[in-house]
């Protein structure tokens, strides 16, 4: 099974193939609820306790059906994630490693709910992350659920990388380089969202 997502204007446009082998996480971790801060967009990706919810797969599950001209990279450090996202209505997209080599990538809810609903492809929340930072006590997650999917996950991603499957991926081209410019955000508005995030 396919699943299909886009921007919130509908601008960038792609679909997740084998949406199956996908684990749901929520992730509570600083950096994610700064970027959503340094975006604009807390409100649509927050949840309540300051989670954002995403699926993670393997990079070359990814396929951009539309221009990717409006699509942008945005990174809180210059070590941090990449942090890719629609310029056109600043909806976030995905998360991933500097290094195309960890084929890993993280799409995040606000794209995965366009055109149709996550339900549809995705069981509830399997794992919570860094729920230390959570703004109050995070639900359980299905620890079983998650284990089994992120191991599965954890070998697909160390097949790709010892056989060459890291190449395949719509974020970086045939160098390893980012597929968009990689703007690091200032220092004084990561830190105005970390403040917001405490707030």
């Amino acid at each position: 099974m396919n699943h299909r997502f886009q921007c919130r204007c509908g601008t960038v446009q792609g679909q997740i193939l084998h949406s199956q082998r996908g684990v749901r996480a929520v992730c509570y971790c600083g950096d994610c609820q700064a970027y959503a801060h340094v975006l604009g967009q807390a409100e649509r990706v927050l949840d309540p306790l300051g989670g954002t919810d995403v699926v993670a797969t393997q990079s070359s599950c990814v396929e951009f059906t539309s221009d990717t001209q409006a699509l942008a990279c945005l990174s809180l450090s210059p070590k941090g994630l990449l942090r890719w996202y629609a310029r056109c209505c600043s909806t976030p997209i995905a998360n991933t490693p500097r290094n195309w080599k960890i084929p890993y990538v993280g799409l995040v809810h606000t794209c995965l709910g366009q055109p149709e609903p996550m339900e549809r492809s995705y069981p509830k929340v399997q794992m919570r992350a860094f729920t230390k930072n959570a703004k109050g006590r995070p639900p359980r997650a299905d620890l079983l659920s998650g284990a089994s999917g992120f191991a599965g996950l954890l070998l697909r991603l160390t097949a790709a990388r010892l056989g060459g499957g890291y190449k395949a991926t719509p974020f970086f081209d045939s160098e390893g380089l980012p597929a968009a410019t990689v703007v690091v955000a200032e220092r004084a508005a990561v830190e105005e969202a970390r403040r917001a995030t405490r707030s």
